[in-house]
């Protein structure tokens, strides 16, 4: 995903930067009228167009509909200098801005129908007998997206225009990257439900057996600690299935995992012995919802339940300048740093659960490949796993314009 964003942006920025400068020519020749002090009337010409395409951009990240298009369109006519502009989907024209809208919308559905069957732009002449009417002429522009055409631009002028045909495909293919990249937002966000799901999914009914087999354990020799149990276990539980929000900040995530280690207590009692260094400055960075949690499911499964022994557990959480960096680690049986690998990257099933991979691709998704996990391990070695999480960059993915 991070090589289709960064190949969009890259076509965004060549689209703008040409259209900018044909612009400026133009403007060059026209001499400016606003008088500030640009510079040259070419940089003056592509700060106006960058900056209205900035104007633009927003509404459309959010998707083809009638009121992103309304918003978009009168920034893009301006961009475009032409006397009507409408943007439609397949059945409908979504906004017009400027004059004839009331009498050239079915005429105009019409031919974007033919653009639609044949994805290939069109200049047409506009049949109208209005008194007065400007639009003589309509340049049809296809707008695509990852499941084909979606709709089409169209710029309406008083005349025929070669210039107006090519700034109106290049102004269309401009429009159809930010759709593209509102369809992977909307795509990634899927993605990262999907998974959050999926990590709802796998706590285990094993593990909600045994945590009220062991509070059931409690109810008569200590009714006290059973009803303590009970009420960490419906915190935990009310925490992981909560239905809002994708961020967390590490103090509502950390205190998801001492409820989880104290029902695990319950069960394995002095076999679990858990560290915990916590700095306080680090307590209200958000990080994913649910990405430490699995991690220390992974300490105490490969910690206890695939061992006899002890099992010992360090969290530690610190201030690495503009990062926090958290450490979850266990003298458990570790495992074979290839059969690790071979399971982060998708090469063989993951028989241990989906935890670790799960984290893994979430952190590269939302910070970037540099911030994957981190994992020290070894055959009977026990794992250390590493999770860095940028303070100052919640929930921005480092290719996210």
């Amino acid at each position: 995903m991070s090589g289709t964003l960064l190949a969009a942006l890259a076509a965004t920025g060549t689209l703008l930067l040409a259209a900018g400068f044909a612009l400026g020519r133009l403007a060059g020749r026209r001499g400016g009228r606003d008088g500030l002090d640009f510079g040259t009337p070419v940089e003056r010409a592509t700060f106006h167009t960058l900056h209205t395409a900035s104007l633009a951009a927003p509404p459309l990240r959010a998707g083809l509909t009638e009121e992103t298009a309304r918003k978009a369109a009168r920034r893009l006519r301006p961009l475009l200098g032409t006397e009507a502009l409408a943007l439609t989907d397949r059945t409908a024209v979504l906004a017009w801005d400027g004059p004839g809208g009331a009498h050239h919308t079915e005429q105009v559905m019409e031919r974007v129908a033919e653009v639609l069957d044949s994805g290939r732009g069109q200049s047409v002449r506009a049949e109208c007998a209005a008194p007065g009417c400007p639009l003589r002429w309509a340049v049809i522009a296809p707008l695509t997206g990852e499941e084909g055409v979606l709709g089409a631009l169209v710029a309406h002028g008083s005349h025929e225009s070669a210039v107006l045909v090519r700034a109106a495909t290049e102004v269309a293919r401009w429009v159809s990257v930010q759709l593209e990249l509102a369809e992977l937002d909307r795509s990634r966000t899927r993605l990262i439900e999907a998974e959050i799901r999926a990590l709802r999914a796998q706590i285990s009914p094993h593990f909600i057996y045994n945590s009220l087999a062991a509070i059931a354990s409690f109810v008569r020799t200590d009714p006290e600690r059973a009803r303590e149990l009970l009420l960490e276990f419906a915190d935990f539980t009310r925490y992981s299935f909560r239905r809002h929000g994708d961020f967390a900040q590490l103090a509502d995530e950390l205190r998801s995992i001492e409820q989880y280690l104290a029902l695990a207590g319950a069960r394995f009692g002095d076999r679990l012995q858990v560290t915990l260094q916590i700095a306080p400055e680090v307590l209200p960075v958000t990080l994913p919802f649910l990405c430490l949690q699995p991690l220390v499911e992974n300490a105490v499964k490969h910690g206890l339940e695939d061992s006899r022994k002890t099992c010992r557990i360090t969290i530690a959480a610190q201030d690495a300048g503009a990062e926090a960096v958290v450490t979850i680690e266990d003298d458990g049986v570790g495992m074979d740093p290839d059969a690790l690998r071979s399971v982060l990257a998708g090469e063989r099933p993951r028989s241990s659960g989906i935890g670790l991979p799960n984290v893994d691709e979430r952190l590269r998704q939302v910070y970037g490949d540099d911030y994957g996990l981190v994992v020290e391990t070894g055959v009977d070695a026990g794992m250390k796993v590493t999770v860095r999480v940028p303070k100052y960059r919640a929930g921005v993915h480092r290719d996210t314009p």
